[in-house]
């Protein structure tokens, strides 16, 4: 049976998208050396929900029901600021810029987790905390290269960079090649207007 790598995720505006770029490229010239896989804008995205190996058959249910969950959430307002990382600022593995979200956000993302947890699917073990991957620290990264990423995010002063109507919410297929992960769109689920919410 054929099985493809997928995950649930909202986009960012045009707007942030670009303000990101800037920001990445200004932290790779910073860090030059320094052994980070950058993810390319284009792929950055808010997860809601990472899925691993989908069946073809779960593919239809799992579109279903994120018709059915988005029906009953409103569109909601999103923004982004602040550079921060994983697990710490001192010990980066993951770098990051900060969304602000309302509660209406982890609301969603909890009603995904628990519809996609009947499914079959693992629910998250850690609090939903809505961010930006921007990249993801080497393995090979050592204690040096740690201290200069660390004084690179202490160093940059980044506040708000923009603010986004989130819409839909959209099912992905992750291809992964040589050249990097490509993300093809395979299904969305527009949020209800509030008047159309039981």
């Amino acid at each position: 049976m054929a099985v493809i790598r997928a995950f649930i995720a909202i986009n960012i505006s045009p707007e942030i998208a670009q303000r990101l770029r800037t920001i990445s490229e200004d932290l790779q010239a910073s860090l030059g050396g320094v052994p980070v896989r950058w993810v390319p804008v284009e792929n950055i995205h808010i997860t809601l929900k990472f899925l691993g190996d989908v069946s073809e058959p779960n593919l239809e249910l799992l579109k279903e029901m994120i018709k059915s969950e988005t029906a009953r959430h409103p569109p909601l307002e999103i923004s982004a600021g602040e550079l921060g990382a994983f697990p710490s600022i001192r010990r980066p593995r993951v770098l990051w810029v900060n969304v602000q979200a309302p509660p209406e956000l982890v609301a969603l993302q909890r009603a995904i987790d628990n519809e996609t947890a009947r499914l079959g699917y693992d629910r998250e073990d850690r609090p939903f905390s809505p961010h930006l991957t921007l990249g993801r620290v080497s393995r090979n990264a050592n204690s040096s290269d740690a201290r200069r990423i660390s004084e690179v995010l202490e160093g940059y002063k980044l506040g708000y960079i923009g603010a986004a109507r989130i819409r839909e919410v959209i099912l992905y297929r992750s291809d992964l090649y040589p050249s990097g992960a490509v993300y093809t769109s395979i299904f969305a689920g527009k949020l209800a207007a509030r008047k159309d919410i039981q």
